[in-house]
């Protein structure tokens, strides 16, 4: 989730449920309004990767339903933390994942997330928070202090960060994940796999 737009959440959601395909039997649930995920599950072949389904009015018992089909369902939320859909599915959810761009404002918001995501961990005990470097580019001055910043804060960050590829991009564009982009989504969804083993224990 992000609590704006840009963040990467999507594009970060679509390959999470690519590489968990991988490993298990997974799906994608796009609960955001924009419908961003179903957009690209159109150009994918649907015999091959993970299934992606549009969240219904029924959010709770949607989700319910999947993971009685399921190994794991990954959820695309809407941008805002305020959204109905983000409320119900960190009231359900086992672990929410918060990607953060190497910008000032994205650290702002980021601190009002963790706020609410501490609030909700004290219904949903289970539920597990970590903060993502999304789209790190080493060489510059704000993205090497980016990890200093965040360590303020009360959630983890994870030790993967995603750096800044085209491939992501591209990938999603032409209908794939960055697993099925060859040796040009290598380094990619090496990124990708070291996150899924990190979060999923």
């Amino acid at each position: 989730m992000g609590n704006k737009g840009g963040s990467g959440k999507t594009t970060l959601a679509i390959n999470l449920g690519a590489g968990l395909s991988n490993i298990a039997n997974s799906a994608l649930l796009d609960a955001d309004p924009q419908g961003s995920s179903i957009q690209w599950y159109q150009f994918v072949d649907q015999d091959d990767g993970v299934d992606v389904y549009q969240a219904n009015g029924q959010l709770r018992e949607q989700v319910s339903d999947l993971n009685t089909n399921y190994d794991y369902v990954v959820c695309d939320c809407p941008p805002s933390i305020n959204a109905e859909q983000t409320q119900t599915l960190l009231e359900i959810s086992d672990i929410v994942l918060i990607p953060v761009q190497p910008s000032p404002i994205d650290v702002w918001a980021t601190i009002k997330l963790e706020e609410v995501i501490i609030e909700a961990q004290k219904s949903n005990q289970k539920l597990k928070a970590y903060v993502l470097i999304n789209q790190l580019e080493p060489r510059v001055a704000l993205s090497r202090m980016l990890r200093g910043a965040l360590s303020e804060l009360e959630l983890p960050v994870t030790e993967t960060a995603l750096r800044r590829r085209a491939i992501y991009k591209n990938s999603v564009l032409d209908g794939k994940s960055v697993f099925d982009a060859g040796k040009l989504g290598a380094e990619a969804a090496t990124e990708i796999t070291q996150l899924i083993e990190e979060i999923i224990k």
